[in-house]
């Protein structure tokens, strides 16, 4: 199972306890914000799309209370934003629906941290299932994550 990969990953940081695995799903904003009983907007979800070549991935890890801006997307990344189909989830991030996030990705993966996060002391990543979370603060995200860099590429979901 992916959460197994990642509890591993984490060990190696001594923050394998700090995934939290719950009794219900987590693998929507909402729902990962009622288990943990935070606002939404401190859910980092990742969001993955496809790179230019199409056999590859990207993700962008947001607030929850974010979506991207087609505009800011392209002109970041230099293509349009499309967001990857079911079937081909968890082929090119690791990981299945619900349970998408920025740690043990294949290989490739390139992983970007909006800047609509730094607003918060630590927001709530999914663990690889979907019904998982960690802590972290954004400095720590950016660290496990292996991100490439802070992008503003979101606006407020209306």
């Amino acid at each position: 199972m992916a959460i197994d990969k990642v509890k591993e990953y984490f060990r190696q940081f001594g923050k394998e306890q700090d995934v939290q695995e719950f009794q219900v799903s987590s693998a929507t904003v909402e729902l990962a914000a009622a288990a943990l009983g935070v606002e939404g907007a401190r859910i980092a979800k990742s969001m993955s799309f496809y790179e230019k070549e199409g056999d590859g991935c990207l993700i962008v890890v947001t607030a929850g209370d974010q979506k991207v801006d087609n505009a800011k997307f392209k002109h970041f990344f230099g293509m349009k934003a499309k967001m990857l189909k079911g079937e081909d989830v968890e082929r090119l991030t690791g990981h299945a629906p619900g349970g998408v996030c920025p740690f043990c990705n294949p290989e490739g993966t390139r992983v970007y941290l909006d800047e609509s996060m730094k607003r918060f002391e630590a927001v709530f990543p999914a663990c690889g299932s979907a019904n998982s979370a960690i802590r972290l603060t954004c400095e720590e995200l950016e660290k496990y994550s292996g991100a490439l860099g802070w992008v503003d590429v979101c606006k407020a979901a209306q």
